[in-house]
């Protein structure tokens, strides 16, 4: 059977993912299974502008491609059952993994692992927040400097075999002043790579070209201009960086 159109084939809606804040649907086109959210089902936020979310998810992606490292799962903007919406493929996370989590403080692994910070649980016993320190999520936090992620969640990174990881969730990225929020600051203070920095390089060169007009019909002009103004600070200061400013540096809930 040959592979549907993903966009024009007819996406049908199977399921709704009901822990999302905003209208969030499982959904299909024919044997291909995606995430379905439609711009008409997002909720009003104070410091975004409404109805923008999608775009925002979409460039998202586009910015993840010009990093060549297959951090987000292909999504694109269609049509769909309640308007025009974000579409993104669906990923298995494999359930024996998991890149975030919360641990005992006296049982935090001494290897492989980076303490975030810690705090007491619902019942007193206090915990670390922990992520793993791995290539792979080192991108991703490279990644969500870059388009200034605000809410990226423990929840938000899926463990994939052999280790890959996807990030998911990228509605509330772009702004143009400094938004950072994240469970990934495990490494404040450490050098870049060159793999790293290439991947910054990368995406700095694409905005000049290609990338640059494919995110001019998602994006402002003025956020346009911060994620170009991030690049190259990020490839100035050649390290990753500490929290700053006055918003949260995490999110809440942290997953």
């Amino acid at each position: 059977m040959p592979a549907p159109d993903l966009l024009t084939a007819e996406l049908k809606l199977t399921g709704r993912i009901t822990t999302a804040s905003n209208a969030t649907f499982l959904g299909s086109i024919g044997d291909v299974v995606v995430v379905y959210k439609p711009i008409a089902g997002e909720s009003p936020l104070w410091d975004f502008p409404h109805g923008t979310l999608a775009h925002r998810e979409v460039a998202a992606y586009l910015v993840s491609q010009a990093f060549g490292w297959d951090l987000l799962p292909h999504t694109w903007l269609r049509d769909g059952p309640m308007g025009e919406g974000m579409v993104q493929l669906w990923q298995e996370q494999d359930p024996t993994q998991s890149a975030v989590d919360l641990v005992a403080t006296d049982h935090v692994p001494e290897t492989g692992w980076k303490r975030v910070l810690e705090g007491r649980d619902e019942s007193g016993r206090m915990v670390a927040l922990v992520h793993e320190d791995s290539p792979a999520l080192r991108r991703m936090a490279v990644f969500d400097m870059v388009v200034n992620n605000a809410d990226r969640k423990g929840d938000h990174i899926l463990a994939m075999p052999e280790g890959h990881r996807y990030g998911v969730d990228h509605g509330l990225t772009f702004h143009s002043d400094h938004k950072l929020r994240t469970v990934l600051w495990g490494w404040v203070g450490d050098a870049l790579t060159a793999e790293e920095r290439d991947g910054i390089d990368r995406v700095s060169e694409g905005l000049r070209g290609g990338l640059g007009r494919n995110l001019a019909d998602l994006l402002s002009a003025e956020e346009i201009a911060a994620l170009t103004a991030r690049c190259a600070r990020l490839r100035l200061a050649g390290r990753f960086p500490a929290p700053s400013g006055e918003m949260p540096a995490v999110p809440w809930p942290l997953f």
